[in-house]
C-alpha cells in the first residue's frame, strides 16, 4: 500500500506533523502539551480531533475518521499511529505485542545497574495517580526495559524499551526508582524544566493490509540536548 499524495500545506492538520498516510493508516509525531483524545474532563484540541477534521477535508457530512491504537501522556512528545479503519484499529492492536516502542528520556540521578528492565503491578487511584503494588489482583503486570546512554550534570539519558503500555508506566517505574523524568510535576519534583523530558522515539509495526513491517523515527527534542549536552542518537 502506497503512501497518500501529501494535500497543500493549507490543509495540513495544523500543530501535527504527519509522517506517513496511507488508505489505512497515518502516523504523526504529537507534540508535548496536546492531548491524545479528549476526556470527559477536557474537551480541548485534541489529536484525535485534529486529524478527524483532517480527514474529513472540511466536510462536516463526510464519514472518514480516525481510531486510536494507543496514546500518549499530554506532556509526552513523539510518535502516534492511528487507524482510519475499525479493521485496520483492531488488527494494529491484536499485534500490539510485537510492536517495538523506543522512548527517550531524561532522569535525575545515576542509575545502578546500567541497563535492566524494572517490573510491576500498575494500579491506580481515586485521585488518578498511578502506583506499583506487587498484588497483580490490584494492578496490570508493567515491564520497563532501559539502557543509560549518556550521564552529565547530575542527570541520565536513557533509552526505553516499553514491553508493556500501561498509563504513566515510564515516569512511575522510573519516579519509584528514585529516578524521576526531568520536568515531571506529578511523579517528580518542581524542578524547574519547562517540560516533561519524555519522547516516544521510534516505533516499528506491522501494516494492517500488507503485511509490511514499518519502522518511523524522530529527531531527538531540543530540551534533550540543552539537559545533557551533544547526543548521539542509538542505534535503531
Amino acid at each position: 500500500m502506497t503512501a497518500i499524495k501529501r494535500p497543500p500545506a493549507k490543509y495540513q492538520p495544523k500543530g501535527l506533523t504527519v509522517l506517513y498516510e496511507d488508505r489505512a493508516i497515518i502516523v504523526v509525531e504529537k507534540p508535548c502539551g496536546l492531548l491524545t483524545i479528549g476526556t470527559d474532563r477536557d474537551k480541548s484540541r485534541t489529536v484525535h480531533s485534529i486529524l478527524n477534521e483532517y480527514v474529513r477535508k472540511g466536510d462536516p457530512r463526510s464519514r472518514n475518521r480516525v481510531y486510536i491504537v494507543h496514546r500518549l501522556d499530554r506532556e509526552t512528545s513523539g510518535i502516534l499511529v492511528l487507524a482510519k479503519s475499525e479493521a485496520a484499529k483492531i488488527f494494529l492492536q491484536g499485534h500490539w505485542q510485537e510492536t517495538d516502542k523506543r522512548y527517550l528520556t531524561v532522569v535525575h540521578g545515576a542509575l545502578e545497574p546500567k541497563s535492566g528492565t524494572i517490573n510491576s503491578y500498575l494500579a491506580e487511584n481515586s485521585a488518578l495517580t498511578v502506583y506499583s503494588t506487587q498484588d497483580p489482583a490490584l494492578g496490570k503486570l508493567s515491564l520497563t526495559e532501559y539502557t543509560v546512554l549518556k550521564e552529565a550534570k547530575g542527570l541520565s539519558l536513557l533509552e526505553i524499551r516499553l514491553l508493556t503500555g500501561r498509563k504513566h508506566q515510564i515516569r512511575v517505574h522510573l519516579s519509584e526508582r528514585g529516578h524521576p523524568v526531568a520536568g515531571d510535576r506529578k511523579y517528580g519534583k518542581n524542578d524547574g524544566y519547562p517540560a516533561l523530558a519524555l519522547h516516544a522515539r521510534s516505533i516499528s509495526f506491522t501494516h494492517p493490509v500488507n503485511g509490511r513491517r514499518l519502522f518511523f523515527e524522530t529527531g531527538i527534542p531540543d530540551l534533550f540536548t540543552r539537559l545533557v549536552g551533544r547526543i548521539d542518537a542509538p542505534a535503531a
